[in-house]
């Protein structure tokens, strides 16, 4: 399964063929409320298809809502699922996205698709990732506050020591060996294998592939922070050869195979949770001197329009809190309508910071330095 801060990264959602369809569903990881998932899945798709089937022939419909139907028949895929589902399609694209956090129920047809709540996932500042490693494996985990679940590699990034040195590295020998004999004729045995400054020298290179890769296939695309999960003999030599800013100065002296993702997620909040409240308090305080030397502000309305044009640096926004209206893009005008069941301004505002090169940061309400929902700290004065 594709990651979703790969394809964000990569533009997907923006450059594809319309009709977009979009779908969102809080699911869980646990039965029984985990069977009814399939079954709401499926009303929601009967939603999407009734919208399709008013602008497109049947055919069309047919193969826009194939992939969706199938993934509705998956039982494999059913038995595995998170805390939220999206599903995105365009004619000749599908993807699915297992999210870490519940979502609210909707479908949308459109010309576009509707992302923002992936966005609100991604921008959050509680997300991490954890590196597995041994000797001869890696594996990568992606938690936040709540739940750590174990990630798909990204294709450069190598499984295990051969997929990375391929045949040419020496395989430890971990069983005995007999050469003479003792007093009494007794053997003598000694537990030796391979050479170890031969391993060492293996173990190095393979850190520095996996270092490399993870790097440009992981921490880069998402900016995440990295934690390392190893037995304390490889921490030294990996932070040694390691050329990744992403990673943290702490990690977990464990071999991450031997926690449940209960025990996992734990132990790596710990260890997170230090740097998040500090990354925080730095925003924070950022945004204040801004304020005071008027370059932020926490008004909607002004925040709209200086997203319009490209001022805001960083732009904080309330993970729970929706204010129900619209942002025009060409004007920075607002429209907000009261109700709900309609796109939330502060995500418009969001979105257009992000699409102009802008830091986004979905912050709890209880670190947010206003009561609006949005604290901008701009480029420059105005």
């Amino acid at each position: 399964m594709r990651s979703l801060s790969e394809d964000f990264a990569a533009g997907l959602f923006a450059a594809q063929s319309t009709p977009c369809l979009s779908l969102y569903q809080p699911t869980h990881r646990s039965h029984p409320p985990k069977r009814q998932d399939p079954i709401r899945f499926r009303n929601l798709v009967a939603s999407l298809e009734e919208e399709v089937g008013k602008s497109h022939s049947k055919r069309e419909t047919e193969e826009l809502l194939a992939p969706f139907h199938k993934l509705a028949a998956d039982e494999q895929f059913w038995n595995h699922t998170r805390d939220g589902l999206a599903a995105l399609a365009a004619p000749g694209f599908f993807r699915v996205y297992l999210l870490q956090r519940s979502v609210p129920e909707r479908v949308v047809v459109a010309d576009s698709f509707h992302t923002k709540p992936l966005l609100r996932i991604l921008q959050s500042a509680d997300r991490y990732q954890i590196l597995g490693l041994t000797r001869e494996r890696v594996r990568l985990f992606e938690g936040n506050r709540d739940s750590v679940d174990e990630i798909e590699l990204a294709p450069n990034v190598p499984g295990t020591i051969t997929d990375a040195l391929g045949e040419e590295h020496t395989e430890p020998y971990h069983g005995v060996f007999t050469y003479g004999t003792g007093p009494g004729g007794t053997g003598m045995h000694h537990g030796s294998g391979a050479r170890t400054d031969d391993l060492d020298m293996d173990t190095e290179r393979f850190f520095r592939v996996v270092d490399r890769t993870v790097l440009e296939g992981h921490s880069r695309p998402s900016g995440l922070p990295l934690l390392i999960a190893a037995l304390p003999e490889y921490h030294k030599l990996f932070r040694e050869v390691s050329q990744n800013p992403h990673l943290m100065a702490v990690g977990l002296e464990v071999d991450p195979g031997h926690l449940s993702a209960e025990e996992l997620n734990d132990r790596a909040w710990k260890v997170v949770l230090p740097q998040y409240l500090a990354r925080l308090a730095s925003l924070v305080e950022r945004f204040e001197a801004a304020r005071a030397h008027g370059k932020g502000t926490g008004d909607v309305a002004e925040a709209g329009r200086a997203a319009v044009e490209c001022r805001i640096r960083t732009l904080l926004v309330d993970a729970d809190q929706v204010v129900p209206g619209r942002l025009d893009a060409d004007t920075g005008g607002l429209e907000l309508t009261g109700a709900s069941g309609v796109d939330d301004l502060l995500d418009d505002i969001g979105e257009l910071v992000l699409s102009k090169g802008g830091e986004v940061v979905v912050v709890p309400s209880g670190q947010m330095p206003t009561k609006t929902g949005v604290a901008a700290e701009y480029f420059y004065a105005t």
